[in-house]
């Protein structure tokens, strides 16, 4: 099996042209029957991370979730392709993967190694694409050929559709890193393939503000692609992937109907409003969930005591524990306010620095968990010297301790700028600490206020300023201190909220459905 990343054809200097590539050439079979009631409808999800393989952010708990959710619907047969990361997936677990076999994929003018390796995890099978010289780095990004090693996916993924034995209905790609492979699709397969013809492709974006953008004079050499398609890939003066796969996916989706509203308008979509104007008719907003399997206070390891929706009263005795760990005042009374956040702008984090002192007026403990901009951690640790026993700051990124915090909460505070749908506020919930949150994206779509106390699952605000952040946040304060009956049942209503992936899946189900009819 080799392991070999580029193996570059002898060529005179006048010969190095970049070439652009015929439809890659792989035997045909008989076309795929469309589909039908009584067969499920077969989904291949291409993603550049996955839980519980390698993450780094929404989109991996997406793929680790979603795809096991669909298939216990019964009509579904999801599956799910990402690269072999090789120094960051767990020993443990690519131990067990087996080896299908390996390919040639041409790339202009490379021919590259592709090895395909699967495995079965909890109802869902994973393929791997490997190969060593793109995908064997420690991190899965930020690498200064990002743009060849995920357009060698997108392609891979197109490519060994035969090689694996499925065809899918829908091919279903994400972000920018995965946005060449509808493109792949139309370019190369739809009308040159045998079996290829009927598969509907899907986008989804998850956060705009990461677009994929490269040089124009790249579209050959880097892509593959003929310079006659650069119309449909450019976008203000360069190669967009995102606009490319919003102009050539079947559907668009993304993480909340409100953040799919959002993407229309120059506020949030960063420069690609008018993209989303002209695919609002195939725009589809469907709100993330979390895994309840997962997000479990009841079997967390992690926590200090285990609690349920229905008797949340170990949450005392996390508060108390969570507490003494991080040198604060061991207080059950002191309402904790919780905020577990990456510390850039756009989450707010501007707003807590602005509004953090006043907040500190109250009788209240601060614990804030994260890492990010320079600026801000140094500004919070500084905080910290001058808050002793009352404010925490981790710089740091700590499944085990988040988790710990979570389940300490009064109350966990999530000013985002924009979030095009947010998790931790649900996970929050399921940790039965009540989430303040400004109305945008997802978080107005999971948030309602709780302006009377017996409705509600949350505080809101709608400005994005320190006045409207503190007012929502006194509100929260006054009903733990003032109505304490009252915040118990809010507490228990927080935590019974369904943001489990069944709700979602039968979203997705309906909208696949209606795409393959």
């Amino acid at each position: 099996m080799a392991k070999i990343g580029i193996k570059r054809e002898r060529t005179t200097t006048k010969e190095r042209k970049p070439r652009v590539p015929k439809a890659p050439g792989l035997k045909t079979k008989k076309a795929a029957p469309k589909p039908d009631k009584e067969r499920k409808v077969k989904i291949l999800y291409a993603v550049s991370e996955a839980q519980p393989f390698a993450g780094t952010g929404g989109l991996a708990e997406v793929a680790g979730s979603l795809p096991k959710a669909l298939n216990a619907l019964g009509r579904f047969d999801a599956r799910v392709m990402l690269p072999y990361y090789k120094e960051n997936i767990p020993p443990e677990l690519s131990a067990r993967f087996k080896f299908l076999g390996d390919i040639e994929v041409r790339l202009s003018w490379r021919k590259l190694y592709c090895g395909i390796f699967e495995y079965d995890f909890e109802g869902v099978k994973y393929y791997f694409i490997d190969n060593e010289y793109y995908f064997k780095r420690k991190g899965l990004y930020g690498f200064y050929d990002d743009g060849e090693r995920f357009a060698f996916f997108s392609l891979a993924v197109c490519e060994t559709l035969y090689k694996i034995g499925f065809i899918p209905d829908i091919l279903h790609a994400n972000d920018w890193q995965t946005a060449l492979a509808p493109v792949y699709y139309k370019l190369f397969y739809m009308h040159r393939r045998e079996g290829y013809r009927n598969i509907k492709t899907v986008f989804t974006v998850h956060n705009v503000e990461y677009q994929g953008k490269f040089d124009k004079a790249a579209v050959e050499d880097l892509f593959g692609i003929s310079r006659q398609e650069l119309h449909s890939l450019e976008f203000d003066g360069c190669i967009n992937l995102l606009k490319s796969a919003a102009d050539y996916s079947d559907a668009l989706t993304t993480v909340s109907p409100t953040y799919a509203k959002e993407l229309t308008g120059p506020e949030h979509a960063h420069g690609l409003s008018e993209i989303f104007k002209w695919n609002s008719g195939k725009l589809t907003g469907i709100l993330n969930g979390i895994d309840y399997d997962s997000y479990d206070p009841a079997r967390d390891p992690a926590l200090f005591a285990k609690f349920s929706a229905d008797d949340p009263s170990g949450k005392v005795k996390n508060k108390l524990e969570l507490q003494k760990l991080l040198d604060l005042k061991a207080d059950a009374d002191v309402p904790v306010i919780a905020l577990i956040s990456r510390l850039v702008a756009h989450k707010g984090i501007d707003l807590v620095k602005a509004s953090i002192q006043k907040i500190l007026e109250r009788d209240v403990q601060v614990v804030l968990l994260g890492k990010g901009d320079a600026d801000y951690e140094t500004y919070f640790q500084y905080v910290e010297r001058n808050y002793e026993k009352r404010f925490k700051a981790m710089i740091a990124f700590n499944k085990d301790l988040s988790r710990k915090i979570y389940a300490a909460a009064d109350i966990f505070l999530m000013p985002s700028k924009s979030e095009p749908c947010g998790l931790a506020q649900m996970i929050a919930s399921r940790y039965a600490a009540v989430p303040v949150v400004r109305e945008t994206g997802g978080l107005g779509d999971s948030i309602k206020d709780c302006f009377d106390g017996t409705s509600g699952n949350g505080y809101t605000f709608a400005g994005y300023g320190t006045a409207e952040l503190l007012n929502a946040l006194d509100r929260a304060l006054g009903l733990y201190k003032d109505y304490r009956g009252i915040w118990d049942g809010l507490v228990r209503r927080v935590a019974r909220q369904d943001f489990s992936w069944s709700n979602s899946a039968k979203a997705y189900a309906e909208f696949y459905q209606n795409l393959v009819r």
